[in-house]
């Protein structure tokens, strides 16, 4: 093992860990814009107002997209150990 191999592995996994997040982050951070908009016009500042809808949008988008969460990595770890005996090398 190198250290170009192991830094591109870890580059990877952290490329693969904000691929998977990104729709979750990215509707949670809509979802709270729009909340604090709507905050900020009716002056009506109650932190539950935002934390229940950002909390009902993110479960929803990962029902929406776990499938190809999981399809990701799948892929990922499968081809972590079908390489497994070239990386030991």
């Amino acid at each position: 093992m190198t250290t170009q191999f192991v830094v591109g592995f870890a580059r990877q996994a952290m490329e693969l860990t904000l691929l998977i997040s990104m729709p979750m982050l990215g509707v949670g951070l809509v979802v709270g814009l729009i909340i604090s908009v709507i905050q900020a016009a009716t002056q009506l500042q109650e932190m539950t107002l935002s934390l229940i809808p950002k909390i009902i949008s993110i479960f929803i988008v990962l029902l929406i997209a776990f499938p190809w969460m999981m399809d990701k990595m799948i892929t990922f770890t499968r081809n972590l150990l079908l390489n497994l005996p070239n990386y030991i090398r």
